[in-house]
């Protein structure tokens, strides 16, 4: 049987949460945030169990992988206390990982996806794609030109610098992905897509499609 789970009352959550964010309304409404954390929490064990043999997640759990919907405001101009998403980070350790794994985001208006790869890579892991790219771009192009990983992501995605990296020559054959800050793939969900009953099973075709390309990545930093 498919699984199932029903977001609409966790997007309508997130939903009222992005216009009353403060400690008051989200107190008041505690219970309807518990059951979107429950729901989103049974959806994350859904993906787990799907690749947990695949990915060596072991005995991993949501909980684990789920972030806290409260934000860091100590070093921010915006002082919203509260996320307008669920998100969480499935790989082996969790949120806490320091292996690249499947991020998931559910939020209201089309702000739901998936996504993978270097989003705020050290600069160590991006050296480490730099080099591999260097000296053979070969298999990252490969996965990434693959039909599975175009139909979900199009092209890889992030910023990039306006010239050579230091250390490489501008007339690098790969200068194209040497220049790329991030290095990132992403999957947009609008909100008629997360509340299809078809939702659990493209959610795990869009992060088979990423499996190779996030492989690729962990190998080579």
């Amino acid at each position: 049987m498919a699984a199932a789970f029903n977001f609409r009352s966790t997007l309508n959550f997130l939903s009222e949460l992005s216009e009353h964010n403060n400690k008051a309304w989200f107190d008041k409404n505690r219970d309807a945030y518990e059951d979107a954390r429950d729901t989103f929490e049974r959806f994350v064990d859904y993906l787990i169990d799907e690749f947990r043999t695949s990915d060596h997640l072991k005995d991993l759990s949501a909980k684990q992988c789920v972030m806290r919907i409260n934000r860091d405001i100590r070093f921010s101009k915006d002082k919203s206390p509260y996320k307008t998403n669920l998100g969480a980070t499935i790989a082996p350790g969790g949120k806490k990982t320091m292996q690249l794994g499947y991020h998931v985001s559910i939020g209201p208006h089309g702000h739901s996806l998936i996504a993978g790869g270097l989003y705020m890579p050290l600069p160590e892991q991006l050296n480490g794609f730099r080099r591999a790219i260097a000296r053979d771009a070969t298999g990252f192009k490969k996965i990434t030109r693959a039909k599975a990983f175009i139909e979900q992501f199009g092209k890889i995605d992030g910023e990039k610098l306006k010239t050579a990296p230091q250390g490489y020559d501008r007339d690098h054959p790969e200068i194209e992905l040497l220049q790329l800050k991030q290095v990132t793939a992403i999957h947009h969900f609008s909100d008629k897509e997360i509340l299809s009953s078809q939702f659990p099973a493209r959610s795990v075709e869009v992060c088979r499609a990423m499996r190779p390309f996030l492989n690729y990545l962990n190998e080579v930093m």
